[in-house]
């Protein structure tokens, strides 16, 4: 039998360079035998809409053609309703910028994702689903609070289209106003230990990467069954500068401030919405709690 994908396309994506390859790209994973049903995006949070629409009459098998923010907006197109309804598969072209999450399968990108595509090669991945103040969403990369947070927000507001390069002005930024705040939280189903201690950042990640080759959870595994919780304490500007290469190369957690765990569950005492970025997309949230869906969605990997 045939199989079917809807391939939802961001042509914004990479600042315009998704558009520019989706075609050629697409034509690639026609000439793999599979119906293809293409949709353009034209506006933020659209990915969403349709793949909330396309769910619900019948489609399960998704194609997201952009980067880190397309995949973002469809999973929350799929989910809830996936929990109740049925798994869903979800393929990646990765056109986009960062491309974070297929990392952690493969560096061949859509040489990679075409010939899984040709195999029917899928493999059950978790979905971490985070409860705020205003309602829930759901990532497969990772959530970050504090100054990886602040760094993202100034990325994303001034210096999105230079990609990479642009993160790494925007950490010089706000290296100048370094800050260190409390978020107090606690992991697992611990009674009384609150964290309320200062911070650098917390990271609660489902897989490695981020920004592209920042290994910010080096032991993640997004299909483990469990969220990779990363905290590194409060540190100096030299210190930071010192130690920043070791976040790309994940070497960063063996820092003295430095500690991780792995645990199914993570619940915070905001008292107000902060900077977090998720899944490559700057927000500021009051969170309550994050929780792992374990394979929760089939990845065409």
């Amino acid at each position: 039998m045939t199989e079917r994908f809807l391939a939802i396309v961001n042509p914004a994506a990479g600042g315009g360079r998704s558009g520019q390859l989706a075609t050629g790209a697409l034509e690639r994973v026609r000439g793999t035998g599979i119906e293809l049903k293409i949709v353009m995006t034209t506006r933020a949070g659209e990915a969403t809409d349709i793949a909330r629409k396309a769910y619900a009459n019948g489609m399960r098998t998704f194609l997201a053609v952009g980067g880190d923010g397309t995949s973002f907006e469809i999973l929350n197109g799929l989910f809830p309703e996936a929990i109740r309804h049925g798994r869903p598969a979800l393929g990646f072209l990765p056109l986009g910028t960062g491309n974070s999450f297929l990392k952690d399968f493969t560096t061949s990108g859509v040489e990679h994702t075409i010939e899984a595509i040709q195999h029917r090669n899928r493999r059950p991945c978790d979905v971490i689903r985070l409860r705020h103040a205003e309602g829930e969403l759901y990532f497969l990369n990772l959530l970050t609070l504090g100054f990886a947070a602040d760094v993202a927000e100034t990325a994303n507001r001034r210096f999105k289209r230079w990609g990479e390069l642009g993160y790494v002005f925007a950490v010089f930024m706000r290296l100048v106003k370094l800050q260190h705040l409390a978020f107090p939280h606690k992991l697992g189903g611990e009674a009384t230990n609150w964290d309320r201690g200062k911070t650098l950042f917390i990271s609660i990640s489902n897989s490695k990467f981020t920004g592209g080759k920042m290994m910010i959870a080096p032991q993640a595994d997004p299909c483990d069954g469990l969220i990779e919780y990363v905290r590194w304490g409060p540190i100096g500007r030299m210190g930071l500068v010192w130690a920043f290469p070791r976040l790309f190369t994940g070497t960063h957690i063996q820092h003295r401030l430095a500690s991780r765990a792995a645990v199914k569950r993570i619940e915070f005492e905001l008292q107000a919405p902060v900077n977090v970025m998720v899944d490559g997309e700057s927000m500021r949230l009051q969170c309550h709690s994050v929780e792992v869906l374990p394979g929760a969605l089939d990845v065409v990997v």
